[in-house]
């Protein structure tokens, strides 16, 4: 997957898993594209049209767009903190990252290479979500807040600026990750949840998009997501992956408990 609304680097897993490796002989995802990237669930007259589904970006002088900036202009006083680190660190955004991002969530270190079956269901549902999202971004012409009011950024500005803000391709990862594994885990659905919208907070923290980008970022995912389980093969490679994180979680070693209290008291309260 290749997060076309991303700046920053993705990391790909390993060939063989992006191939369609098999656990048990179970095949994980289907093969990857001509390109070399894993193939979507959805054909492109199935994917949901989520500029018709989310407002329109705040325009010039509506009580949004203000709002946008004076979050922007607020929370640059996180510069330094550890809600400033962790925010940086989010910025990193393939498949095994995020798997790490969730780790705490979860209850136990979530290791791509050991669970196949659900990085495989995530490459997948993400290249449906990036090309979802493309055509939004492209609609909405929304600048970064950065372009807008002076602020420190975590990434490299000149980067960034290469895309439009709203609405956050990295929100809608966010969130289409914690949607899908809230189904996998259940019983870990609310701190799941938690990450998920700390990992949308993390692009306002950090100066990347504006409140109302990730906002709309949920709201993507959320129509992403509900679309996809009208798709077969999605709906058998949740199984899949249900069956396969179960059985790890049996065997893994629990998270570091100090380690995550720390961050859950770090995102609990929204930065904004």
């Amino acid at each position: 997957m290749r997060h076309a609304f991303l700046t920053c680097p993705v990391l790909l897993l390993a060939g063989a898993l992006l191939a369609g490796c098999s656990t048990a002989g179970q095949p994980v995802a289907s093969a990857p594209a001509a390109s070399g990237e894993p193939a979507g669930y959805l054909a492109p007259a199935a994917l949901p049209r989520v500029v018709d589904v989310l407002p329109q970006a705040p325009q010039a002088g509506s009580a949004r767009y203000e709002a946008d900036r004076r979050i922007f202009r607020d929370t640059r006083r996180l510069e330094g903190t550890p809600r400033w680190a962790l925010a940086t660190g989010d910025v990193e955004g393939g498949t095994p990252a995020m798997l790490r991002h969730f780790s705490c969530a979860v209850g136990v270190p979530l290791d791509a290479a050991k669970l196949p079956r659900l990085a495989g269901l995530l490459e997948r549902a993400g290249e449906d979500a990036d090309r979802a999202t493309a055509p939004a971004k492209r609609a909405n012409h929304r600048l970064r807040p950065f372009q807008i009011d002076d602020g420190a950024v975590c990434q490299p500005k000149d980067k960034l600026a290469h895309s439009f803000d709203y609405p956050s391709g990295h929100a809608t990862w966010g969130w289409t990750v914690g949607l899908i594994l809230a189904e996998l885990a259940p019983d870990r659905a609310t701190d799941v949840a938690l990450r998920a919208r700390a990992f949308a907070d993390s692009r306002v923290v950090c100066g990347a998009h504006n409140f109302s980008a990730i906002e709309a970022g949920a709201m993507n995912a959320a129509t992403i997501v509900a679309t996809l389980h009208g798709e077969p093969a999605f709906e058998r490679d949740v199984e899949s992956a249900r069956d396969e994180l179960a059985a790890y979680r049996r065997s893994a070693p629990p998270m570091d408990g100090a380690k995550c209290a720390a961050e859950k008291a770090l995102i609990v309260r929204a930065p904004y």
